[in-house]
């Protein structure tokens, strides 16, 4: 297929602007017609985003979903993004809106900072990875990202057939300039077979990471290479299920101080409780 040219700057810190703001509004049971249309009129007009925005709003009054719509728009949108949103619109599914537009955001604030592929390949394949949804179809969407060259695009596609039988951590490894370096060291005329796609830190860091699950990787690669990191879904708030609970206690315990009450005033009438039969 072809791959359409990565975008401006602006239009990636506006992204970033649309993905947090419809993210936090939402999140406050606003309507996402009106708060489309609200963003669209606050995002930059010499961007092309507010001409994404309107044409999103349209198809959400006919479907009720935004992912088609954002597929639709693949000269703007990335696969990976439109992916992304239509996972999260999957009745059922674990993976909501507000994570994926989360993801959307932070990936959007990171391309707006002159992106390393290796980095962005980790943040996406991350987020399939920790949010289970699927490589069979996630890593081509991954694919065609346009900030990926041909080499990038034919490894991450073959990654399809690899994980399962071959480590994430080595498969890393293989391609890093540290393999690399340390086959030139056993043998001077060492030449790589395939495109080295991650430096010398990514190769060592993998290395290191040999045998462990791939999370750590990430979170290493996070630590030390300042990779960007995925969002994850916000724990339960306590705070809110023991306001609950207090009210639910405060509530039982109001009732039998009414029973009290009309039990001393001898106004008490017992024959409230009693059940009564249909005849």
């Amino acid at each position: 297929m072809a791959h359409v040219a990565a975008l401006d700057t602006e239009e990636y810190v506006e992204q970033t602007y649309f993905f947090r703001t419809l993210r936090e509004r939402l999140a406050q049971n606003m309507p996402t017609q009106e708060v489309l249309a609200r963003i669209r009129e606050e995002i930059l007009a010499t961007t092309r985003l507010p001409i994404a925005i309107e044409f999103l709003t349209a198809e959400l009054k006919h479907t009720g979903v935004l992912g088609p719509a954002m597929e639709r728009l693949a000269h703007y949108f990335t696969p990976f993004q439109a992916f992304v949103v239509s996972q999260s619109e999957v009745e059922g599914s674990r993976f909501t809106t507000e994570v994926a537009l989360a993801v959307l955001e932070r990936e959007a604030e990171y391309k707006a900072r002159s992106p390393a592929p290796a980095a962005l390949f980790c943040f996406q394949f991350e987020t399939l990875c920790r949010n289970r949804l699927g490589y069979e179809i996630g890593l081509p969407k991954v694919a065609d990202d346009p900030i990926y060259s041909d080499d990038w695009r034919a490894w991450i596609r073959k990654l399809r057939r690899q994980l399962g039988t071959i480590e994430f951590a080595d498969l890393v490894y293989a391609r890093s300039e540290h393999a690399v370096n340390e086959g030139r060291r056993r043998r001077p005329d060492y030449v790589a077979k395939h495109a080295v796609l991650f430096g010398e830190k990514e190769g060592r860091i993998a290395k290191a990471n040999h045998g462990k699950d791939p999370l750590y990787l990430f979170a290493a690669l996070q630590r030390q290479l300042g990779y960007p990191a995925v969002p994850r879904p916000k724990p339960p708030d306590q705070a809110a299920n023991l306001l609950g609970q207090l009210d639910r206690r405060l509530q039982q315990i109001e009732v039998r101080l009414k029973l009290l009450e009309s039990e001393i005033k001898g106004e008490l009438d017992i024959t409230q409780f009693y059940e009564t039969k249909e005849p």
